[in-house]
């Protein structure tokens, strides 16, 4: 695996895998040392971000939070519901007054699938693009917290496998996992039911079931049930889901010793796995939470280095 300690300097981030080997190692061994206790030299220079959220968002909203408060950034406050949106203002107009102002970076979730296209090829915006979540396109910053999750565990990527499990077509933490996982050098499999499985997949990994995963996978990702992105009306039963393509307690017994669970959360308690795996010796979610803050810490020094 490649190891790095040069200074990782970003304009956007857009997608994990626009993001190079190197790079990707830089900002995992950084989010490392900020876990560690290392401190930025960003507070030096004042600096403004923006967190514009479209969708609704716990973690990876208030991890950016934490993160920039962390850094000494100055957070410019943004409410979509109080803002010029609802007076008809488009992102780019909302985006372009953002970087007008002097807002340095600004982190962006949006349901529109590639929104940044438009704004990173303008012209006049100047504002760095984090994205922070695209429709069911791509998801970079929760794709990196899980590669940190992930190397921490084990120590490397190549021929590790994983399971991702779940609500596959319409989840953009799969699209971005599975790109950066397989060319990382680990072997991927993919379960859940057959109308969330597109054959697109099948370029990164295999489609089985989970009970034929379970017992061979190092990483059980869990996917949520994105009930906001089936088409009204979706005719679906919590218990059938369970026992079908869920984590029950009986499949966790089969796990091997060392074999981690994770899932980006929110979590559907007894939907995607059973209530008592959540917070198992086994899961690795709460840590996947914590790591979110240091690896956006170490996304914001990137992208802020180049505007010092």
């Amino acid at each position: 695996m490649i190891v790095t300690s040069e200074k990782i300097s970003l304009k956007h981030l857009l997608t994990a895998e626009s993001l190079s080997d190197q790079e990707v190692m830089g900002l995992i061994q950084r989010a490392q040392q900020f876990k560690q206790g290392d401190r930025s030299q960003l507070n030096e220079q004042q600096f403004f971000t923006a967190n514009l959220f479209f969708e609704n968002s716990t973690r990876t909203h208030k991890s950016f939070e934490v993160a920039e408060k962390k850094l000494g950034i100055d957070v410019i406050e943004f409410d979509a519901k109080t803002s010029s949106v609802s007076k008809g203002e488009s992102l780019y107009d909302t985006v372009l007054t953002m970087s007008a102002i002097g807002v340095h970076a600004c982190v962006i979730r949006h349901g529109e699938e590639n929104y940044y296209n438009e704004l990173i090829e303008s012209k006049t915006i100047t504002t760095s693009i984090i994205n922070g979540g695209d429709g069911s396109g791509n998801h970079p910053t929760q794709c990196l917290l899980d590669l940190l999750t992930i190397y921490e565990e084990f120590g490397e990527f190549e021929n590790l496998e994983i399971a991702i499990c779940g609500d596959l077509t319409h989840s953009r933490v799969a699209n971005s996992n599975m790109k950066m996982l397989k060319r990382l050098g680990a072997n991927l499999f993919f379960c859940g039911p057959d109308e969330w499985y597109n054959k697109q997949y099948e370029a990164y990994g295999e489609f089985i079931t989970i009970d034929e995963a379970i017992k061979k996978v190092d990483v059980m990702m869990m996917l949520r049930v994105q009930h906001e992105r089936h088409e009204e009306g979706h005719a679906f039963s919590k218990e059938n889901y369970h026992r079908d393509y869920g984590l029950t307690n009986e499949r966790a017994q089969q796990m091997k010793a060392k074999a981690i669970i994770m899932h980006p959360a929110p979590v559907n308690r007894d939907v995607e796995l059973a209530d008592e795996l959540v917070e198992s010796y086994q899961s690795r979610i709460t840590q996947q939470m914590s790591n979110g803050v240091f690896m956006r810490m170490a996304i914001l020094e990137a992208i802020l280095h180049g505007k010092a």
